[in-house]
């Protein structure tokens, strides 16, 4: 399954009560949990003793892969994070609903791939160690490109602000096209010229 080798599987239920207990949540968010979440399974650990090929990292030792079953596709992100937190270690989280599923990995913030058909999911395992192989992961699900010099934190940060950037021109650019008074236009021209600098 996902492309991984057999002995990584070990498909341990784990309960929402559990996930309520540990965080002591309010009504609003168990009932959000509970709105999005059917089930969750831990499926696979990937590890040096699970798939001898790749070492142990400097800062992993090994992953999860979690499988959550959602009752709707426009699930809560913030749902997914409480999970990320639940559990102390690095994990893959497969969302499924209905016959569709995503890759969703926690990473400085939720990272999530595109909806494919859940048969055609694969774990990319790239690198000589845990640490590379979960950057890999992490990269190939948020389609980022690190660019040489840079950590793939510094990287999403970087792609974070680029993407705020460009919004911003995009609502600048709108305000512009309906303006009406030509010294208003003037200084949003300005304040575009700037922002398209900083790109």
């Amino acid at each position: 399954m996902y492309g991984l080798p057999q002995r990584t599987e070990i498909n341990k239920p784990l309960h929402k009560t559990k996930v309520f207990e540990k965080f002591d949540l309010t009504a609003s968010q168990r009932d959000s949990f509970d709105a999005d979440i059917s089930r969750m399974f831990i499926t696979h650990v990937v590890a040096e003793s699970t798939i001898p090929t790749i070492k142990a990292g400097n800062e992993i030792a090994d992953f999860y892969i979690i499988e959550v079953s959602l009752k709707r596709r426009e699930y809560a992100p913030k749902n997914i994070e409480l999970l990320a937190k639940f559990i102390p270690r690095k994990i893959l989280f497969v969302l499924h609903f209905e016959e569709k599923a995503q890759f969703a990995i926690h990473h400085t913030k939720l990272i999530c791939s595109e909806w494919q058909q859940r048969d055609t999911l694969n774990v990319p395992l790239a690198g000589l160690d845990l640490d590379a192989v979960w950057e890999n992961i992490v990269a190939t699900i948020g389609s980022i490109t690190v660019q040489e010099g840079n950590t793939l934190t510094k990287q999403i940060a970087i792609d974070d602000e680029r993407a705020k950037l460009i919004k911003q021109i995009e609502l600048l650019e709108k305000k512009a096209r309906i303006e009406k008074q030509p010294r208003k236009k003037l200084e949003l021209f300005e304040k575009l010229k700037e922002l398209k600098k900083r790109l």
